[in-house]
């Protein structure tokens, strides 16, 4: 059996604020802006070099907006994806060093908080061990 997640619904109060939010601060692609039926918008954005989207949108979901939490981005080089996100005027959090593990942290329009996570280098889990 093979399973892969692909899409995750982030709910939202405000549609194109959102939209507006992840593609010009963060960068997202906005791979389509549809309403499929009266009252059923589906905006799906993929965060640059990801296999995983997210979607946003009306009439899917009944998850109040601002609820999720802890969702990740990987990057490969902390300072220059933080730097380039402030460049794009998103707010986001000093990088935290969590035992050879880099962190920041940044909310959407609605609150829906995410985290930003430095790829782990190969020494880095070594440290982590006991």
């Amino acid at each position: 059996m093979e399973m892969r997640l692909e899409v995750v619904q982030v709910p939202v109060a405000d549609v194109d604020k959102a939209k507006s939010f992840y593609t010009d601060r963060l960068g997202f692609v906005l791979d389509h802006d549809v309403e499929y039926i009266p009252g059923m918008r589906v905006v799906q954005l993929t965060p640059p070099g990801s296999a995983t989207s997210i979607v946003i949108g009306t009439g899917m979901t009944s998850m109040q907006p601002g609820i999720l939490e802890g969702l990740q981005l990987v990057v490969p080089d902390m300072a220059s994806a933080r730097s380039e996100l402030l460049e794009r005027g998103a707010e986001i959090s000093e990088v935290q060093d969590m035992g050879g593990v880099l962190f920041a942290y940044f909310g959407d329009p609605d609150g829906n908080r995410w985290v930003l996570q430095e790829a782990t280098r190969p020494d880095a889990t070594e440290v982590l061990q006991p």
